[in-house]
Parts: C-alpha cells; structure tokens; sequence
C-alpha cells in the first residue's frame, strides 16, 4: 500500500517513428528509462509492414522528481522521442555574445526539428553540439562561440524533435560493414563496396570529401589518392599541415619522413627533407604557385590544383613551418573544414585519427563515413565520439587506396 504522503511520480508519453525494430532504437529506448532508473508502458506499438512504411511507437514513462525525468527526456529525444502534447520551442534571447542561457538545448548529429507557431521547421547546417538559434521562419545550428547579443536560442527540451538516421532494410550500400569493427573484414569486399558507395554518392549529385594523413604518403598510397582525385572520384581533400609536407616532400625529393620511397633505406640527410620541401613552397609563395610555375608537378596537391579540387590544411601545435596554405587559426580551419562538407554524401577517413573525430562531429548522421586505419582504435574512437554512422575498415591505408583505384578505373 503506498503511503498517502508519498511523493506522486512524474509522467510523460512520446512518440518514436522509424525503423525501431531494425535499427534497435526501441530496445535502446526501453533500456534508457530503465538505466534512468525509471518506468515505462507501451501504449501502442504498430509495426511497419514494407521497407518505406516506419513503426510508430507510444510510450507513457514514470520518474520519481523532475531531475530524473529531464535526465530522462534528455536522453530519449536523441533517441528521436518527442512528447505527445508538445509546445512551441522555448527561446530565450541573449544579452552578450558567447554567452548561451544555462539550459540551451546542445545538438546531436541527427535530423533535428523545432516547432514554432505550430510548424516544425527542420534545422539547418545540423551537426553535434551547436545551439539552435530561430531567425525569422528559420532555425539554424550555431556554435557557441559564433553567438551574438540579441540571438534567439531554443532552451529546455520541449518543441524538439530528433530523428536518428535507421539501418537500411535492404542491406545494400553501406550496410555492407554494418557489424562494426573489425580486423577480420576482407579488405576486397570493403573495397568493391566503397568504391560503389563513391559512385552511388556522385550519381546522386553529392560531394565525396576525403580526409587524409600523412600515412597516406608514408605507406605510398599518395599515387593512388592523386589518381582518384584526377579522375573525380574526390570533390574536397580535408587534412593537417603534415599530408601536405610529406606530398610536396615526396614529388619534390622521393622521399617520406626522409625515407626514400623507392627502396625504404634512410637517405642522406633525410632528417631535413621536409622542411626543405616547405622552404620550396615558400620561395614560390604557395602550393597553387608551386604548381603554375612548373616547381610541384606531382602528388596528391598537386592534383587538387590542376582538377580544381579544393583542400584544406588545418595546423596544429607539432607543426613544423608550416606551409603557407596551412590554416593556423583554429576557429578560421573549423569554419573551412565545414565548408567543404556542406553536401557532402560521403567522408572517405584515410589514417587520421583527430581530423576524422573532428569530421565526424561536423557531419550530420546521415552523411556516411568510412574510416580506414590499421589501428582498429581509431576507427573505435570516431564512433565512441558520437559518430554512429562511421564504419571502420582495419588495413594498410596505402594498400586500400591502391585496391581502390583499380576498382574505380574498372568500368
């Protein structure tokens, strides 16, 4: 018998549509309010019958206090629950720049709609961990520190809706790699399925954005990544200020890190090779001069000059220059490396653990990312970031990149 001065639980019932049952969302749904230390009872669950009808579920949760219930609430809409009897979106407007109210609503990566006056208005450049900010009819994902006095920002959680990205019932395309990680995966299947990716997302009128580190350079598998991008295969190339020396390194001086490329033995003063490539750059002003003057004629830069592919070279603390075309200001590589990715279909991550986490959380969830490393870390990594639509390829980088180049010279 419950005592009569006993605190009454707090209730509320969402909704969630999609493909629940296939993309485990449901079950996840259900272990979160128990995790939550909470109650839940189904009041009605229809199951979709075709690849294009969803499931609709409704569901009435309990908490204890509303501490636990907004921990809760929280925790199911990025699960892609909404109230039943949802308001218009809170905004509060503020009154400093980079100064957000206590309980902005942050971002995930998902499909995120705000109701206001009624309508639910998708919210555009989505990505992780922005603000939603209503101008006019619109709502735009801003990032902290782009906020300016006078901004309307969504606080608390009503009036919001997020719609996570389901698993393919078809299992074609990307569900090729859809039991994670693994060093076991057989590297030509991989291939021949992202080499059709790359060509799915062209014909669907998408860019393809390849993010590159220098192993790409280190392992040879530069040749092969200048070959894709000459044959437009690649639409951005994103990376560090290190790809970038050891490709202009490689076609000026044949050599890696100081290593000669043609037989791996250490060349003669190796040890200086790079910055000798970076002095070259300087003294023709740039990486595009270097190209038009005749002085790069090879390599993976080389071949973003001549095919009009733009890129993007972030610096970072360890750089050494760095080159001149390296963004040193790191909010000003944020803004670039975003640029690029609008219309993005498909992010090819080539053994760059931090530009590929960086990436991920730039992408919305439904842009695919496939990510090749020979650490199966790295790929553990983007994922355990919040990127749940990465799928990691464990092998060689170069020997990918070769494997894939011949894939797509195949007709």
């Amino acid at each position: 018998m419950t005592p009569a001065n006993a605190p009454v639980p707090l209730q509320e019932v969402v909704e969630a549509e999609g493909h629940l049952i296939d993309s485990h969302i449901m079950e996840r749904i259900f272990d979160t309010v128990v995790e939550c230390d909470g109650r839940f009872e189904v009041e009605h669950f229809h199951i979709g019958r075709t690849n294009s009808e969803p499931s609709r579920l409704r569901l009435r949760i309990e908490a204890a206090d509303s501490e636990q219930m907004a921990k809760m609430m929280s925790a199911l809409l990025g699960l892609g629950c909404s109230p039943v009897d949802s308001s218009d979106a809170e905004l509060m407007t503020i009154g400093r720049d980079r100064c957000a109210p206590v309980d902005f609503y942050s971002t995930t990566n998902h499909r995120t709609l705000v109701r206001l006056g009624g309508k639910w208005i998708p919210a555009e450049n989505q990505r992780m961990d922005a603000l939603l900010v209503a101008e006019g009819d619109r709502i735009i994902c801003k990032k902290l520190r782009d906020l300016v006095a006078g901004d309307r920002v969504v606080v608390g959680m009503r009036g919001i809706r997020v719609v996570p990205e389901s698993k393919e019932r078809d299992r074609l395309s990307f569900a090729f790699m859809s039991n994670g990680i693994s060093s076991e995966r057989q590297v030509e299947t991989a291939v021949r399925q992202t080499a059709a990716l790359i060509r799915q997302t062209i014909s669907q009128g998408q860019r393809v954005v390849v993010v590159a580190g220098p192993v790409v350079v280190h392992t040879g598998g530069a040749a092969a990544l200048a070959s894709l991008i000459r044959n437009g295969f690649v639409h951005a190339l994103l990376a560090g200020n290190a790809l970038g020396v050891h490709d202009v390194e490689s076609a000026l001086l044949g050599t890696s890190l100081g290593i000669r490329q043609s037989d791996g033995r250490q060349a003669e003063h190796g040890h200086r090779n790079h910055m000798r490539a970076i002095n070259a750059i300087y003294h023709e002003g740039g990486i595009r001069q270097a190209v038009e003057s005749g002085r790069l004629a090879s390599g993976v830069l080389y071949e973003c000059v001549r095919n009009n592919v733009p890129f993007v070279l972030a610096g970072s603390l360890r750089d050494d220059g760095p080159l001149p075309d390296t963004i040193t200001d790191m909010n000003q590589a944020q803004d670039a490396y975003a640029g690029q990715l609008r219309e993005a279909g498909l992010v090819l991550c080539l053994g760059s653990m931090l530009h590929s986490i960086a990436v991920g959380n730039m992408s919305p969830s439904w842009v695919k990312i496939v990510c090749v490393d020979i650490n199966p870390a790295v790929a553990t990594k983007v994922s355990d970031r919040g990127t749940g639509q990465a799928i990691g390829v464990v092998t060689d980088v170069g020997m990918f990149l070769d494997l894939l180049a011949e894939q797509l010279r195949k007709a």
